[in-house]
């Protein structure tokens, strides 16, 4: 997600920052470079000049604070200037009625029927009880797919045979009223292209509903043809929002940053993946810190959240005290991590790492990882618990259980060794980080140098002259 106007904006950064001041002539040429990043990105013209035309006005206008270097004090004002791009903070969906009614339209292709089993799911871990409605009477297999999406979830799907998209919604109304559902996922219809008989349809759909929120669901992958057909949804609709879907496969993001100027309408939602947890509220103050590879902590934390339990956490810390920590421990954190995302995604929200990543480096650490977890899971029960009782014998078995070598079997037994007696002398102050070289042997040792290599390449690119506080 926006990969490529990440990259051009990190090496337009380090030009600046060896100017010992602002001036007309090194700031034209920065954004000069930053007018190229952004048309590679498919920004709309018209947005970009607008964009330029305040970050130098901006930039020429201002008195450096005392805090901030030259070049310190550029990025903060690009930033300042694309999170209000991206719609300045997040608006949120608008949950009101009985029940709320969120009514999905869009083309064929963007991604409408997952979206509504995304957003079901996304409602009901708000505390909700929602009803999705299958709508969608011309594309074949759409309602199917939509019953299978909820029974997969645990949702309850709405669906009427022989009627008419406005009948069944009017039903589904009806239906979640008298069941308790207190919000309406309606899935719409959607065409090749945007067409009257499309637009009359959708029309008696929020004549008859008065749907709180109708959403486009858009594909970002088309760009441009996204902005436009927002548009033209928006002059016939007067949508209240966007969908942005398949960000994980736009590396441009041009649609992301034109969409709210060009129709005023701001983005809500955005999906990146495939699973039906991959539906997330967009946050144009995070986006545009991850675009300038600042990081997004909050997202991580809040992601980390989700996914990771509570009470095995606690049962984890109390381990780590009493110095219990397993291999079975160990394979579990693993396990937890990876729900949270890949080593790329999660290093690439950590401030001062996510520009410019050895990608080939942090390939090899996600490469180690699954070598440790498959030699893990090749042990026995008892093995994970005490793996002093693995021998020569034991360990050629595990290596050919999961298809690796007895060194590198070895290898990882010695480093979990390494690890424990750092655990034991941290008493639970720490982790798996520590001071002097023993604490290098920790998880990161266990990484291999892939993962260390990509996050000290990400600092030396991000950071040519020294990490922010030591400047």
């Amino acid at each position: 997600m926006f990969e490529n106007l990440s990259e051009r904006f990190q090496s337009v950064f380090q030009k600046v920052w060896g100017h010992g001041k602002i001036t007309e002539e090194n700031i034209t040429e920065a954004l000069r470079e930053v007018r190229r990043a952004l048309l590679e990105a498919d920004v709309n013209l018209k947005v970009i000049k607008g964009l330029i035309a305040r970050i130098k006005e901006k930039a020429l206008g201002q008195e450096v604070l005392k805090s901030l270097t030259p070049g310190q004090q550029f990025i903060k004002i690009v930033n300042d200037e694309l999170t209000e791009l991206l719609g300045g903070a997040n608006d949120p969906l608008n949950y009101i009625g009985s029940p709320g009614v969120i009514m999905l339209c869009g083309l064929q292709g963007a991604g409408k029927t997952t979206t509504c089993g995304k957003l079901g799911n996304y409602l009901r871990k708000q505390g909700r009880r929602p009803l999705l409605v299958a709508a969608d009477i011309y594309r074949p297999a759409a309602i199917q797919q939509l019953i299978i999406l909820g029974k997969q979830l645990g949702i309850p799907v709405f669906y009427k045979e022989g009627a008419d998209p406005v009948d069944i919604c009017r039903s589904a109304l009806a239906e979640a009223k008298s069941n308790g559902n207190d919000t309406l996922v309606l899935d719409t219809a959607g065409r090749l292209h945007i067409d009257e008989v499309l637009m009359e349809e959708l029309k008696q759909i929020k004549a008859h509903l008065n749907p709180n929120e109708i959403l486009l669901v858009v594909d970002a992958m088309v760009g441009q043809d996204a902005v436009n057909m927002a548009k033209s949804f928006n002059e016939a609709l007067e949508i209240s929002g966007i969908v942005m879907t398949k960000m994980d496969g736009d590396t441009r993001g041009g649609a992301a940053l034109s969409v709210k100027e060009v129709t005023g309408k701001s983005i809500k939602l955005i999906a990146s993946g495939e699973k039906m947890d991959a539906l997330q509220p967009f946050h144009p103050e995070r986006i545009a810190s991850r675009i300038l590879s600042m990081g997004d902590v909050v997202s991580l934390v809040e992601r980390a959240h989700e996914v990771v339990d509570e009470d095995e956490a606690r049962a984890l810390e109390e381990k780590l005290r009493q110095n219990s920590f397993t291999l079975e421990d160990f394979l579990n954190q693993m396990r937890q991590v990876k729900k949270i995302g890949s080593l790329e995604q999660i290093i690439g929200m950590i401030p001062g790492l996510g520009g410019q990543l050895d990608r080939e480096a942090i390939s090899s650490g996600e490469k180690q990882l699954k070598t440790i977890e498959a030699i893990i899971q090749s042990m026995t029960p008892e093995e994970r618990q005490k793996p002093e009782v693995i021998n020569a014998s034991r360990r050629r078995r595990i290596a050919k259980g999961s298809g690796n070598t007895v060194q590198e079997v070895a290898q990882i037994l010695k480093q979990f060794q390494e690890m424990q007696k750092m655990i034991k002398k941290l008493s639970g102050a720490g982790l798996f980080g520590g001071g002097g070289k023993k604490g290098k042997k920790g998880l990161a040792g266990m990484m291999g140098k892939g993962a260390m290599k990509g996050m000290q390449s990400a600092m030396r690119n991000n950071f040519p002259q020294g990490p922010p506080g030591r400047r």
